[in-house]
């Protein structure tokens, strides 16, 4: 298991191909869901610097809040409400370049100003999210969703 994160400056392919072996150490013999959880959103906010990277995770009809770095969250979310619960009924990523111009996008914090959310899927079904926010516009591209999925995919659900 990985005990320091070495954070690298670079383009951002590079410093998400230096993150992700970090993550499996991370991960490495860990077989709590909130710890990996926990760990991979601590590793996200501090080698990208984001405002607020987290998971959201399916309990019965809704999205809770699960293990987040940033701001304090919207605790729960309808299927299909905002970007996080359109992300999950949609079974795909959803990156948005300016929130506000998201029809219903739910403003958990008023500086977020772009958004990516990768759903966590397993065995044809979602059962959670990964949320990120900037407070920058058009902060996330097909470099993060490529990444990002590769990550959720570590997660030994």
């Amino acid at each position: 298991m990985a005990e320091d994160l070495t954070i690298i400056t670079g383009t951002k392919a590079e410093q998400y191909e230096s993150l992700i072996p970090q993550i499996k150490g991370l991960l490495q013999g860990e077989t709590d869901l909130i710890a990996n959880l926990a760990n991979i959103t601590g590793a996200l906010k501090e080698q990208f610097n984001w405002l607020w990277v987290g998971f959201y995770l399916v309990k019965k009809d809704e999205l809770v809040l699960g293990p987040f770095q940033g701001p304090v969250a919207c605790t729960r979310i309808k299927k299909g409400r905002g970007v996080c619960g359109s992300s999950w009924e949609k079974e795909e990523t959803l990156i948005v370049p300016d929130v506000n111009m998201f029809p219903g996008h739910i403003a958990c914090n008023s500086t977020s100003k772009s958004e990516i959310v990768v759903p966590v899927i397993r065995n044809y079904v979602v059962v959670g999210v990964l949320d990120v926010d900037s407070s920058e516009t058009d902060q996330f591209d097909a470099t993060d969703q490529r990444y990002l999925e590769e990550i959720v995919n570590l997660i030994p659900f």
